[in-house]
């Protein structure tokens, strides 16, 4: 680990327990999600990068082998996609991954204090599915739209469409999470009887 990183992480910790102690909420919040987001930014290369990369593409790839639009080759993380004028070749980066957009969601959730520690794994868990998919509809969405108008409208797809699309789903997850709207209440009690169930169960057997 870098020594820089080391040290960064020894004072974030020591600045988080100074504003713990002074119940300074809203400044906790801030430092914590902000630095927990820098630190797993660095933490995240080169094996999280590869990680999110390679589930996206999975995710695309079976659209493409589902519909015949596109070929994934997963070693070089690249998309070729079928149409009717040009060959276009997308390649899935470190931006195509979404774990920027994933880490700053989980940063977020796990210093917001209207929670508590259940209902972050519960939000961490479900807010990643949501990215994740919402990932996998954005590039889905490229494909679909450079087989059938061309390899022309890549530029288009990729740089305004898609991201438009990507966008408005993370946004959709924001609002529902982090002003609990009655959705994510919902789900989080549906989610909550369940593992009470499970745990009576568990008990049940036990006994």
């Amino acid at each position: 680990m870098n020594i820089y990183l080391l040290i960064g992480i020894v004072v974030w910790l020591y600045l988080l327990s100074i504003l713990k102690r002074a119940r300074l909420s809203a400044f906790h919040f801030i430092i914590g999600s902000g630095g927990l987001f820098f630190i797993l930014i660095a933490l995240s290369d080169p094996y999280w990068v590869w990680f999110f990369t390679h589930a996206v593409i999975n995710g695309v790839k079976w659209f493409g082998e589902l519909t015949g639009m596109s070929t994934v080759m997963n070693r070089y993380g690249l998309i070729s996609i079928s149409n009717p004028t040009a060959p276009v070749t997308m390649s899935i980066d470190y931006e195509c991954s979404g774990i920027i957009e994933t880490v700053a969601f989980l940063s977020m959730v796990i210093f917001l204090p209207m929670y508590n520690k259940f209902e972050r794994v519960f939000f961490s868990i479900l807010g990643t599915l949501w990215i994740y998919v919402a990932n996998v509809i954005r590039l889905v969405s490229v494909i679909m739209i450079v087989h059938f108008g061309g390899g022309n409208l890549f530029f288009l797809a990729h740089s305004i469409v898609d991201r438009l699309i990507f966008y408005v789903l993370v946004i959709m997850l924001y609002y529902e999470v982090f002003t609990f709207s009655q959705l994510s209440q919902g789900l989080y009690h549906i989610f909550k009887i369940r593992v009470q169930r499970f745990e009576q169960r568990i008990r049940s057997m036990r006994g």
